[in-house]
């Protein structure tokens, strides 16, 4: 019996997995695999499948349901435009015409996926070989021999479920660094200023605020630098309170667990100063609240997506994007909101995060975003001393 067939099928799976590829779905007869890679280019899903085709109307009817299946991911990952790979591994090909279903892209009508088929048929090796290596532009079988065993298939799809399990735990381990610890010792801090708030007066009351350090730009021009960061801890109001506790409780716990307690919390207190900075700028407002700081979480997420693209899309990255959209649209549209505060803390956020860097990364850049983030707090600083918003 020969084994050659399926040996090129798990062959071409594991070099797309080598190239960066992910399994998302196998079936259980491992007959049909699904690998994806968000962030190329060309070819975000590929769609492998195994079978030794008799009849044409079997690969069009199969077709078609893989591209709708391909459309259904295309929607959870919010793309516009789509492209699939879908490659068949037969040992002859069908009896009947199939010619024009394959080896071009197909698309179908209201469905914005676009799918390209290949038929690699193992009658006809060379060719299927070359037109495959043209599509991607790799050779992703190596030297081929004239045939395989069964102990062969065998060794390559453990290597497969070895690497496959390993990616799986180095993935997992940059969301599980450390527990979190300052994240729930912010939580308390901001919940005994309020309680201090309440006894002496209330947290809307705007004495009360101002004696307890809210951003007031009168008061930082007159030398009390310390309302840079002291508004970070104050809230107005128990709603106020109980919104920025609980995205500090979700964010915080993802922020801290990636980045590590201390990195976490200097990414923390720099986003709530520079969203102050922000404020201080934009608004004459007299202004509280740690959703500066909280945005500075949203940025460091931003961040950690340019470090790790793929798996940054493929988890929480269209949750993020979408919360980040969302609140900045609510941040225009309500006019008691201090946008310029949330924006300014998500700018510095990602500027401390790639001053940071990620734990047991290179230390790529860093300098750069040092150099950057200088520049921009010396010239925020300037201007708005020069120039006061009163």
């Amino acid at each position: 019996m020969s084994y050659h067939t399926d040996y090129l099928y798990w062959k071409f799976i594991h070099s797309m997995i080598v190239d960066g590829y992910r399994i998302m779905h196998l079936a259980e007869d491992q007959q049909e695999v699904w690998l994806e890679n968000i962030v190329h280019k060309q070819f975000p899903l590929i769609r492998v499948k195994r079978k030794d085709i008799d009849w044409s109307n079997w690969l069009r009817s199969d077709m078609k349901q893989t591209i709708l299946q391909a459309d259904k991911i295309r929607k959870m990952y919010f793309r516009n435009k789509f492209q699939v790979l879908n490659i068949y591994f037969t040992s002859l090909p069908p009896v009947d015409s199939y010619e024009p279903y394959v080896n071009r892209p197909v698309q179908i009508e209201n469905v914005k996926t676009k799918m390209y088929s290949i038929l690699f048929d193992e009658s006809h090796l060379q060719d299927s070989v070359q037109f495959v290596t043209k599509i991607i532009g790799q050779n992703p079988f190596g030297q081929i021999k004239e045939d395989y065993s069964d102990y062969e298939v065998g060794a390559l799809k453990s290597l497969i479920s070895q690497e496959t399990i390993a990616a799986e735990k180095r993935e997992k381990q940059l969301f599980n660094r450390t527990k979190p610890f300052f994240t729930y010792f912010l939580l308390v801090a901001i919940t005994f200023v309020f309680i201090l708030l309440e006894m002496n007066g209330g947290s809307t009351n705007p004495y009360v605020l101002l004696y307890f350090g809210a951003k007031y730009n009168p008061a930082i021009l007159d030398g009390e630098w310390w309302r840079f960061f002291t508004p970070m801890f104050l809230h107005i109001g128990f709603l106020h309170l109980f919104m920025n506790g609980l995205s500090l409780y979700y964010l915080g716990t993802a922020v801290e667990s990636i980045f590590g307690r201390l990195r976490f919390l200097i990414i923390y207190l720099f986003s709530g100063f520079f969203g102050t900075l922000a404020s201080f700028i934009f608004s004459s407002h007299l202004s509280a609240g740690a959703s500066g700081a909280i945005f500075g979480l949203f940025g460091a997420l931003l961040y950690f997506g340019i470090e790790h693209k793929h798996t940054f899309f493929r988890t929480i990255g269209p949750n993020i994007l979408a919360l980040i959209g969302v609140n900045v649209v609510i941040g225009f549209a309500v006019p008691s909101i201090d946008i310029s505060g949330h924006m300014g803390g998500m700018i510095g956020g990602f500027l401390a995060a790639g001053i940071l860097g990620l734990p047991d990364t290179k230390k790529r850049y860093r300098m750069y975003y040092l150099l950057l983030t200088v520049v921009i707090t010396a010239i925020a600083l300037y201007y708005g001393y020069q120039f006061p918003n009163i």
